[in-house]
């Protein structure tokens, strides 16, 4: 019992010892963290270093909203022959661009032609016979009535009424006659761009069968989009206020080249999408170049024709405060940089405006941002000017 009463001993002295070792580490480390805490918090600020710096300036700020949008056709005519026949001649070539009453066919007019001489026919023979037949009951009202009787009268009476009626109904036969045979030639009903024909020379056509061809507006086209429901509503509060915006319209083509030429207010639907809760606005474009396709999508840009102006600087000036949200370094007058919280608008072309935090005439360091710290000093050069940056460059023009 002894002999292990002494080595329980030695093992436990041993234990103490490493446990107060192991105390003396610990308490050398958090010492020696604390001591080079403070060794930073007395050190100076950093060495100077180099930094290009702009000075602010108000710039307009005209970040376009963008929709997807769609083009259509204002007009578009399936061209249906109105009288059945043989096609002997087509006027036009696929594709063309057609004015409004442009001959397009012509149908064989041999058949309709006949009709129509057999009607003038017609009529000229009822007007003969209405005439004849008037010149004999003017006799009957004029001769003694012992030498005619009533029923005589009547009968030259009903005839002369006949006769009239009888030439009202060939004019009638020849005006639909005549109809027929201008029918024979099918001519655009609008201005656009003609399609395939469905009808070749020879083919035999009828109403029955189907359009000839297709006929589509395209200058001008209109350009349609949907505006959200706050969106339409703060639009229309706008107008009846009196405070509307003015707002340009453009598009961007598919292959992201601008179109040169700026839209107009045509329309705005009368509902909403339950699906959605878009309302569908229309513009109107010219197209005389025929960029614009009908059924094709485009993206649209609107934005102020008299955009605002705010502090700008480059987008390489903001930097992410320590404190949350984000700043810029200011050079001050006695060559140090300050960090100052601002307030921004979403960047647009490499520029950021700032709404609070920053006016015109600031100088603010736009590269070199890295390593800066407030109240160090700081060497400093102008910023190299580039087109982003010359004074008479104009951002924010999409």
């Amino acid at each position: 019992m002894a002999e292990g009463s002494k080595i329980g001993s030695v093992i436990g002295t041993l234990v103490l010892a490493a446990v107060c070792l192991a105390g003396g580490w610990i308490g050398c480390g958090i010492y020696a963290g604390i001591a080079k805490k403070n060794q930073q918090a007395q050190m100076p600020p950093p060495a100077s270093q180099t930094v290009s710096v702009e000075e602010v300036k108000e710039l307009p700020y005209n970040l376009p909203e963008r929709y997807v949008a769609h083009a259509e056709a204002v007009q578009e005519v399936e061209l249906l022959p109105q009288v059945d026949g043989y096609v002997k001649e087509i006027k036009f070539k696929e594709g063309d661009v057609v004015k409004a009453g442009q001959l397009l066919y012509v149908i064989d007019d041999e058949r309709y032609q006949a009709v129509a001489n057999q009607r003038k026919a017609d009529l000229a023979a009822a007007e003969a016979e209405a005439r004849r037949a008037e010149r004999y009951f003017e006799r009957m009202e004029k001769a003694d009535e012992r030498g005619i009787t009533q029923l005589e009268r009547d009968n030259a009476e009903a005839a002369a009424e006949k006769a009239k009626a009888a030439v009202l109904q060939a004019k009638a036969n020849l005006v639909v006659a005549e109809y027929d045979l201008k029918k024979t030639v099918v001519v655009a009903p609008i201005a656009g761009q003609i399609g395939k024909s469905a009808a070749h020379v020879g083919d035999y056509v009828a109403p029955s069968k189907g359009a000839l061809a297709r006929i589509v507006q395209i200058d001008p086209i209109r350009v349609s989009f949907p505006l959200t429901d706050r969106a339409y509503v703060a639009w229309r509060a706008a107008q009846k206020s009196g405070r509307a915006i003015d707002y340009r319209t453009r598009i961007l083509l598919p292959d992201g080249s601008e179109y040169d030429r700026e839209g107009t207010f045509d329309f705005d639907d009368n509902q909403m999408s339950l699906e959605t809760a878009t309302i569908m606005m229309r513009l109107s474009f010219p197209n005389p170049d025929r960029l614009l396709v009908p059924n094709s999508y485009v993206t649209l840009l609107a934005d102020r024709k008299d955009p605002l102006k705010y502090p700008t600087v480059q987008q390489t000036a903001i930097v992410d405060l320590p404190t949350g949200g984000v700043g810029v370094f200011v050079l001050k007058d006695d060559g140090t940089v300050e960090a100052v919280p601002v307030e921004t608008l979403p960047a647009h072309d490499g520029f950021v405006p700032v709404t609070k935090g920053l006016s015109a005439g600031t100088k603010v360091v736009v590269a070199g941002t890295r390593k800066l710290v407030s109240g160090m000093k700081v060497e400093f050069a102008e910023a190299t000017k580039t087109e982003e940056n010359a004074a008479d460059y104009k951002p924010f023009k999409l």
